[in-house]
């Protein structure tokens, strides 16, 4: 991801959905520093918080990550192919509740 392409998709789209006084949470990616983006927030009256650098206990994604990784460790793909197939299943195999659970372990309550 690009710069440019978070900061379309925070004005196209994350913008419209943020009320004054929101706050976007964001980890460190370049792409999420654009000053576009930032302005395309702020403009609503919300605003940009940054995680700490390396902040995983923040960050419910690594939670579902390590989900997956561990998944695709126990059916050891061997090829390309397999290994494709280990990817579909761990997502398939992260459903919905899980992820869930994931958010509200860090203090976020999904909808």
């Amino acid at each position: 991801m690009t710069g440019e392409w978070f900061a379309a998709y925070a004005r196209k789209v994350l913008a419209p959905t943020l009320s004054p006084g929101d706050v976007v949470i964001l980890d460190n990616l370049p792409a999420h520093k654009s000053a576009e983006a930032r302005e395309a927030v702020e403009a609503v009256g919300a605003r940009l918080l940054f995680l700490p650098p390396y902040s995983p206990d923040f960050n419910p994604i690594e939670n579902i990550f390590a989900k997956m990784k561990a998944w695709i460790r126990r059916v050891a793909p061997r090829t390309v192919d397999a290994l494709q197939d280990a990817v579909c299943g761990a997502i398939d195999d992260v459903c919905h509740s899980q992820a869930a659970a994931c958010f509200t372990a860090t203090g976020y309550e999904p909808d």
